[in-house]
């Protein structure tokens, strides 16, 4: 098991080290958008491949730091009523979802992405666009960005069956919750007051 923990680590370091720098690409976006903007205000003229930079640019962020997201324990789940069951419960949910829900999803957008990339590769696929982007760059992402997913969840599924058997500390106990699973467990209190 130390090796797999091994494993998990490298994965959440290389999905850790994506992500942050994968993130400055926003900033980047806006940019490119307010230089596109004020480029077609001034001086009445525009660009297509500036606009689809900007597309390429936040399909970049959004695919390749849906793994960093998944390590930050950031994905969107029912707050709610996950705080209502013990960690060990919660836990086993986390293992149920990960190998019912996520491999199989991941599984299926590589296998189904990775022709679709090829396909745009082979005829070095250019947008319909006039001045438009090569468009096999932003198809690679897929299949990219769903093999990062599946390494994230392996190494998330390895954590979870680590904490389960007591061989290391779940790193997203600390951390507290949502505001909103915050607002519903006080409200859980006075009700049981009355």
């Amino acid at each position: 098991m130390q090796g797999l923990l091994a494993f998990s680590r490298v994965v959440d370091a290389v999905n850790r080290y994506l992500g942050k720098w994968t993130a400055w690409l926003v900033v980047v976006a806006v940019i490119v958008s307010a230089a596109n903007a004020t480029v077609r205000k001034v001086f009445d003229t525009s660009s297509n491949a500036w606009l689809e930079l900007q597309w390429y640019l936040f399909a970049i962020v959004f695919m390749i730091c849906a793994s960093w997201t998944l390590l930050a324990n950031e994905h969107i789940r029912i707050d709610i009523v996950n705080s209502m069951f013990s960690k060990r419960a919660r836990n086993w949910v986390d293992i149920f979802g990960h190998i019912v829900f996520l491999f199989p999803f991941c599984l299926i957008m590589i296998i189904t992405g990775w022709p679709f990339f090829t396909a745009s590769f082979r005829v070095n696929e250019v947008s319909t666009n006039a001045g438009g982007l090569l468009v096999w760059p932003i198809k690679f992402l897929v299949p990219f960005a769903f093999l990062l997913l599946l390494f994230q969840g392996i190494s998330e599924l390895i954590k979870r069956i680590g904490i389960l058997r007591g061989l290391m500390e779940d790193p997203h106990e600390h951390r507290g919750h949502h505001p909103a699973v915050v607002e519903v467990n006080e409200i859980i209190k006075v009700i049981e007051k009355r």
